[in-house]
């Protein structure tokens, strides 16, 4: 029941008979054959099928639910054991937006397998609002995102200061300016990130005090990632709002510079999230060993 269960929840979250053999390493008759015999024992149909396709029935949801949190207890389980035995082992599901996941989290992941090479950590990138949905559907243990957003079914933590910086080429002409006004701001073409991503919401919250839309900037591409928008930058006279992080190898080249913004400082948090009122060994642990990392109390 265990193995025909993890068939049903591989379907389920794929919504590919083809795609959950490959990820499973077995058969697509051999997934057809558990997924009938689940759908006997029920006495139920899981799935509606309509050629190509598939989705979930009221039942499939119900069960899938179920499932999410049997294999939740069993991680638990695998994780609690293994630590009585001073070998710590299980798998860690993080999710992280994109510039968290690009600049932030890989040196700490590193530093965190050296210390437990028996967990197993799987990343999940993403927009803001794509980790949080992942975290909703508990497709994740912990996310690490950016943005101004809450939604009230999960906990926000302040993990790290960013700061939001204007950026352009170092040979672009507007690299010449001391100070950025608001008026140079509606003149500009800029890069944004697409719908969804955290920064964009944080910029649009920071303008609001300027009386500035997006919809008044000119905005003449959006772009789903920042290494795109800066090699963008770099081949154009564009601007874009990107975090310090993202870019101290371009600052320290000279390839791109900061443009200075009269009465204007973007700094926001980089949040870890997880859901409220649930508690978790492994991420308890995770969320432990990045704030000793960063001298922070969390």
């Amino acid at each position: 029941m265990d193995f025909r269960l993890k068939v049903f929840y591989t379907v389920a979250n794929r919504l590919s008979f083809t795609k959950a053999a490959a990820e499973l390493f077995i058969t697509q008759p051999a997934i057809s054959k558990h997924i009938q015999e689940l759908e006997e024992y029920y006495k139920i149909k899981l799935f509606d099928r309509s050629g190509s396709k598939i989705s979930l029935t009221t039942a499939g949801e119900v069960l899938l639910q179920h499932t999410k949190s049997i294999f939740e207890v069993y991680r638990e389980i695998d994780f609690d054991m293994s630590t009585l035995i001073n070998q710590r082992s299980g798998l860690l599901r993080i999710g992280a937006s994109t510039t968290i996941s690009q600049y932030i989290i890989p040196p700490l992941l590193a530093r965190f397998h050296q210390k437990l090479q028996d967990v197993k950590v799987s990343l999940l990138n993403g927009n803001t609002e794509q980790i949080e949905s992942a975290l909703l559907k508990q497709e994740i243990e912990i996310g690490i995102v950016e943005g101004q957003s809450k939604n009230k079914s999960i906990k926000y933590t302040e993990f790290l200061k960013d700061e939001l910086v204007l950026v352009c080429s170092s040979s672009n002409p507007l690299s010449n300016l001391d100070e950025v006004t608001q008026e140079d701001l509606k003149r500009m073409h800029f890069l944004m990130r697409e719908q969804g991503s955290g920064t964009l919401e944080v910029i649009e919250h920071a303008l609001k005090p300027f009386e500035i839309k997006l919809s008044e900037l000119q905005i003449e591409m959006q772009l789903g990632s920042t290494e795109s928008i800066k090699s963008y930058l770099m081949n154009s006279d564009c601007v874009a709002f990107i975090s310090i992080h993202a870019i101290k190898k371009e600052l320290e080249s000279n390839e791109l510079g900061i443009l200075d913004i009269k009465d204007l400082i973007i700094e926001r948090f980089f949040y870890i999230i997880t859901l409220q009122g649930k508690t978790d060994s492994l991420s308890d642990l995770f969320i432990q060993n990045i704030s000793n990392h960063y001298n922070l109390k969390l």
